[in-house]
């Protein structure tokens, strides 16, 4: 059984979704999805149950299930009561119904019927980056350098791919280690596309809501809501010096040093000739002191303030895969956000993972 989703089904009224809107651009080129029945899902989640709960965030709630021709499934509930989690719906299925990659979770259906909006994935046997590299010294000494370096690789290409070779391009908005999963060859996947944005390959930027989750939005973009592709490579660079220091990029830092963040901690090491030291000690030298040193110098370059002067993720593919030398590439100051008032918001940051969303009327500038 299969369908597709209209706009006179699926959405109310809504400033947000104006016929010229990117959301609306992108309901125009939905492919059909697999459609699951309620009680379905239902039975495959164990009920619902507790014990079934595999993770929780602002959206709702993700079960894992078991279909009945035998796929293990990761069954994401989105809330009934959130007119977000209503949009951020939608913009998921209009993102990954019809693009496939081996980096980009895999999307099975959805489901509408019943009290939820509902989303069917892969199960990914490893969780996400933050519950496993960032979730313990216990958990980092499972992930050694090469494991890192393909890990960081794989998403970068899931984001090369989604920036630069599907039509229209698609913004993730919120990359971040929670929403990095991996499988059980610990082969990543780019997952949540709640906040994606379609972006028409003739206009510069968009100008939009700002959402995201503090330590990895861009500085141009959460204070002006000013959403470019180097949006998403900024919160790469940030992601990228997580995995390489085995440290969150809001971790308890040292202000008494200028350290507010992990970025501004990167910086002060560039600076000081000192990249060796971010590097995590878990890694006990087992790596290539130049390679961990030049993802270090990777991610600064993803993150500096001018975002003109962050590379395209294609070329940070090859920097990363040595192809490009960029040991004696200049980088500037890099771009952070030390205050909160510092972010153009509508309402305070959620509790959990300090996610934000703000509401601006989204615009397109042309070239």
């Amino acid at each position: 059984m299969r369908f597709s989703f209209s706009c006179s089904k699926c959405f109310s009224s809504s400033s947000d979704m104006s016929t010229d809107s990117p959301s609306m651009q992108g309901l125009q080129i939905l492919q059909n999805v697999h459609a699951f029945s309620f009680d379905e899902l239902k039975v495959a989640a164990n009920g619902f149950r507790s014990s079934n709960k595999i993770g929780e965030g602002g959206f709702g709630s993700v079960y894992k299930g078991v279909l009945q021709d035998g796929r293990v499934v990761a069954i994401k509930m989105l809330s009934a009561e959130s007119k977000q989690g209503h949009r951020e719906f939608m913009s998921e299925i209009a993102s990954v119904s019809n693009i496939h990659h081996e980096n980009l979770v895999n999307l099975h259906g959805g489901c509408i019927d019943g009290p939820c909006k509902i989303l069917v994935y892969s199960h990914m046997e490893n969780g996400s980056l933050a519950q496993t590299l960032l979730g313990g010294e216990e958990n980092r000494a499972r992930f050694g350098w090469e494991t890192r370096r393909g890990i960081s690789l794989g998403i970068a290409q899931g984001l090369a791919f989604i920036h630069e070779e599907i039509k229209p391009r698609i913004v993730h908005r919120d990359i971040k280690a929670s929403n990095i999963l991996l499988d059980k060859n610990l082969c990543p996947k780019v997952s949540d596309f709640g906040l994606s944005k379609f972006f028409p390959e003739n206009f510069t930027h968009v100008s939009t809501r700002v959402a995201g989750t503090l330590g990895y939005l861009a500085p141009e973009y959460a204070i002006s809501g000013r959403l470019t592709r180097k949006t998403d490579v900024y919160s790469f660079g940030v992601l990228l010096l997580e995995i390489v220091s085995g440290r969150k990029a809001t971790d308890d830092f040292d202000p008494v040093l200028g350290e507010h963040n992990l970025v501004e901690k990167a910086w002060e090491m560039y600076k000081a000739d000192n990249l060796l030291k971010l590097v995590d000690p878990m890694l006990d030298g087992n790596f290539l002191e130049t390679e961990a040193v030049g993802f270090v110098k990777i991610a600064l370059l993803c993150v500096q303030e001018k975002c003109g002067l962050r590379p395209n993720m294609s070329k940070a593919i090859k920097m990363m895969r040595g192809e490009i030398d960029i040991h004696n590439t200049k980088i500037t100051q890099p771009g952070f956000i030390i205050d909160i008032m510092d972010v153009k918001i509508a309402r305070k940051p959620q509790s959990s993972g300090r996610s934000i969303t703000g509401r601006r009327s989204p615009r397109l500038y042309p070239l």
